[in-house]
């Protein structure tokens, strides 16, 4: 029989355990977003050598698991000589994960552009590189606010991994108590429904900045 009073005394754990889990997705959302932005350049690069860097990058990040790359960055990094604490390791991974799928829904921003943009900014005499920040990229990222939401949210339930390199961020906590009391479902239930909390809070932060664009726009 079910009993969540087990839970109770434990709560308190279980919310500072979050607070650590925002810790990762905030660290690996803004990398994410640095690593897109970066990644996204170089693949639209004329300069090949930076279009096929960013080409393999995205491949590679995107067809390979998350936990993989997780592991290697923590399990595997140490034999070339880098060794990262846990957390570092885990928003890095994370990070870099995500700025694959990030430059990926950037580039598709971009491309919806019409290219006549370009030309009458050119024809006004101004640089690429100035175009691009302030024309290009501002259009692109209000287009891409909607699909990086939802890399966002994906992200933010990803962090859970980082338990696998024991961060002691909710669901390692999580674990921890569950295994403690043999109280699995009640654990991870309560578990399940922070991550609900935070995706939901999280979802409605996103739904009010692409309402406040979309005013903008008009």
């Amino acid at each position: 029989m079910l009993d969540f009073s087990l839970v109770q005394e434990y709560v308190p754990f279980l919310l500072k355990a979050s607070v650590t889990t925002l810790e990762i997705f905030i660290c690996s959302i803004a990398l994410g977003l640095v690593m897109g932005v970066v990644i996204v350049i170089m693949k639209i690069s004329k300069f090949k050598p930076l279009s096929l860097f960013a080409n393999f990058y995205i491949w590679t990040l995107r067809g390979t698991p998350l936990l993989v790359q997780l592991f290697l960055v923590y399990f595997g990094f140490p034999q070339i000589g880098v060794e990262l604490a846990p957390f570092p390791a885990s928003v890095l991974a994370l990070g870099i994960n995500a700025g694959a799928y990030i430059a990926e829904i950037l580039r598709g921003g971009i491309l919806s552009i019409p290219k006549g943009q370009m030309e009458a900014a050119q024809s006004l005499g101004l640089s690429y590189p100035t175009i691009m920040r302030r024309i290009i990229f501002p259009q692109a990222f209000r287009v891409s606010i909607p699909a990086i939401g939802n890399e966002a949210i994906t992200l933010l339930k990803d962090s859970s991994l980082a338990s696998l390199v024991t961060v002691s961020e909710l669901m390692m906590t999580s674990q921890r108590f569950a295994a403690s009391n043999y109280a699995f479902i009640e654990f991870y239930i309560t578990a399940a429904l922070i991550y609900l909390i935070l995706t939901t809070i999280l979802s409605f932060f996103l739904s009010k900045v692409e309402l406040k664009l979309s005013i903008s726009e008009h």
